[in-house]
């Protein structure tokens, strides 16, 4: 593989490319040489990202407007920083041979889904794992809007929950670099999470699904009303649910991004995933755990417009995080509560 690169296919890469692609690239690559049903997409590496940040002069002047700010002590000061940065960031124009990359790419996902203007998600993958402090842009079409929201993304690690994480963790505050992850978009009829494991209890033998209406964000932010499911592992069979009161999703924009909208009154309390697509579901993530040899937290998504098997879409994987291996701090619940706030349309 070249490093000088500057856009990836997911089939080009897979985990040990994780310096080069970021995690979120890697671990897609990951999927597709595994087999699982991924929405067809792009990783552009970090490499882009600091040629971006050279070519343009932006590194430096970055550098020597956080030199001149002295010691940053309180959280408000991170936001005003933001602004300045991410403005700086945004202000500048993306290398002429990286656009030329990025779009070639952008029209060959068109072409190979045959849809112009192919609604895409972009989403920041850094190397190291860092939930909820990057940007993420949905529902995103053309050329132009998919430019700039790869700009956004690289603008957004400086946004005002990463400078205070790498703040906290005495890590320097323009270290981080950016990949980008460019994807289709599937305008979800249902979507989720799945555990391989009880996140909470540490159980392995059970399986956790958390499901609404519409797209993942809602989930994933804690936003809307969830359908829960605790299912056996071995067998596959659930043992326990729970259908969540679900009176609002998020959506696609007609516009382009995403907006709420609520859930007609007689669908409210009904399950959002079929017993065969719960199944399979659980069945493949079960397989994922086992091809990844640890448990995973996946996202997923059910397009309504293909059937039953091809219709179940993995956008994300990453071992899962146990309650009781995590050691809860303050700022650790700041960061929590600022990335749910960013995450909410």
């Amino acid at each position: 593989m070249s490093k000088d690169k500057l856009v990836f296919w997911f089939e080009e890469v897979g985990q040990e490319h994780n310096d080069i692609v970021g995690k979120k690239g890697a671990n897609l690559g990951e999927m597709c040489r595994l087999n699982m049903p991924v929405a067809p997409g792009f990783a552009i590496p970090t490499d882009a990202y600091r040629r971006f940040m050279a070519e343009t002069g932006v590194a430096e002047k970055i550098s020597k407007y956080i030199a001149s700010l002295g010691k940053i002590s309180e959280i408000t000061q991170c936001e005003d920083t933001s602004k300045v940065i991410r403005s700086m960031v945004e202000k500048k124009e993306i290398p002429n041979y990286i656009r030329e990359e990025i779009c070639s790419c952008y029209n060959a996902l068109c072409e190979k889904v045959q849809i112009t203007d192919v609604p895409v998600s972009i989403r920041s993958g850094a190397p190291t794992s860092r939930p909820g402090l990057f940007e993420t842009y949905l529902n995103v079409r053309g050329k132009e809007e998919v430019l700039q929201q790869v700009k956004k993304v690289w603008s957004s690690a400086f946004t005002a929950r990463a400078m205070w994480y790498r703040l906290a963790h005495d890590i320097p505050v323009d270290s981080d670099v950016l990949g980008v992850v460019v994807q289709k978009l599937v305008n979800a009829r249902s979507a989720g999470i799945t555990f391989t494991a009880d996140p909470v209890t540490g159980d392995r033998s059970r399986i956790i699904v958390e499901a609404s209406w519409g797209l993942g964000e809602g989930v994933v932010s804690d936003k809307v009303q969830v359908d829960g499911f605790v299912i056996n592992k071995e067998t596959l069979e659930v043992i326990e649910k729970a259908i969540g009161n679900k009176t609002f999703c998020i959506t696609c924009g007609k516009e382009g991004g995403i907006e709420e909208k609520d859930i007609p009154v007689d669908k409210q309390l009904v399950q959002c995933l079929s017993e065969q697509e719960l199944k399979e579901i659980a069945r493949l993530s079960k397989l994922l755990e086992e091809c990844l040899g640890q448990p995973q937290d996946i996202e997923w998504a059910i397009d309504p417009d293909l059937p039953f098997p091809n219709n179940i879409y993995f956008f994300q994987t990453r071992p899962v995080k146990f309650a009781t291996e995590k050691t809860r701090t303050p700022i650790d619940r700041l960061l929590d509560i600022m990335a749910k706030r960013a995450l909410s349309p």
